[in-house]
């Protein structure tokens, strides 16, 4: 059974109630594809960049294990084992596969994942039984018509939607998977874009929604301008809070996240140790490895 969340405030970074708890954690790069088309996303791969969706590269789920055993011999305050991206999760069995290696090889380790959402309804089982801790969900909107200015469209099931007709199939999705995993005791953590003049009036809402659907803490998250939302603006600190607050009035706000890469390893705030554990391991360094599907 998933840990609680009062556990999870002593080991897990994005927890902890003070913004720190001495936790850190490895983001392991393993999943290359996505089936969302957010219009602010802009996945890379580099070393300098300092936000998600950017990794060194893209390792196999037995590469995970050899990067995790590193990482541990270089920080031992490692306490999560994290995946988020640099594609979705579940648009491909990586992750998944990776997680059951954890759980059998590294059982004290907080198992946290990432995802869109779109597949985490029927995959909730799988994702249940893997024995994830901690299941972070980006909910950007639960209005289909603000959805649908925010994503291009999403593959599913073997057919390409857009416009609102794939916000409206997306937004369900998130929902009832939040719902379901929620209800099994997993810890569920919403995700938020907050984006000006697009779903900047629609925080409490969403906030409101995801609360209702089981989760147990908000996340909101400033636009870093750039891909076909590059001339928008980015949200002031005014706004920010303005939308803190208005979220929390239905649920716990997380207040210091980092905008971690997808192959970051240590303490949030401290040194990073993705360059040495994943120094090795750069196979996979091109663009045209972020398929959809």
């Amino acid at each position: 059974m998933a840990i609680s969340y009062e556990e999870l405030t002593t080991k897990h970074p994005c927890f902890a109630r003070d913004g720190k708890n001495g936790g850190g954690r490895i983001h392991l790069p393993i999943s290359p594809s996505c089936n969302i088309e957010c219009r602010f996303c802009e996945r890379s791969f580099n070393s300098y960049e300092v936000r998600p969706g950017v990794s060194r590269t893209v390792i196999t789920p037995e590469e995970a294990a050899e990067a995790i055993t590193r990482a541990l011999d270089v920080c031992p305050e490692i306490h999560v084992a994290g995946i988020a991206g640099p594609g979705d999760t579940l648009a491909s069995p990586n992750a998944l596969q990776t997680f059951r290696l954890i759980k059998e090889q590294f059982p004290q380790l907080v198992k946290c994942m990432s995802t869109n959402g779109l597949l985490l309804a029927e995959k909730a089982q799988e994702v249940i039984e893997v024995g994830i801790d901690s299941l972070t969900v980006t909910v950007n909107a639960v209005d289909p018509e603000i959805e649908a200015k925010l994503n291009d469209g999403i593959y599913w099931h073997g057919r390409h939607y857009t416009g609102v007709e794939a916000a409206e199939i997306l937004i369900s999705q998130q929902i009832e998977g939040i719902r379901l995993v929620s209800e099994a005791g997993m810890t569920v953590k919403v995700n938020t874009v907050l984006v000006p003049d697009i779903n900047s009036e629609h925080i409490e809402e969403i906030a409101r929604t995801v609360a209702e659907a089981g989760a147990s803490i908000y996340n909101i998250i400033p636009l870093i301008p750039q891909h076909k939302l590059k001339d928008c603006r980015e949200p002031d600190c005014m706004e920010l809070e303005r939308a803190i607050l208005r979220a929390s009035k239905y649920i716990d706000v997380f207040r210091h996240c980092q905008r971690c890469r997808a192959d970051a390893v240590g303490i949030p705030g401290g040194k990073d140790y993705g360059g040495e554990i994943y120094a090795n391991l750069q196979r996979l360094s091109r663009k045209d490895t972020f398929s959809h599907g």
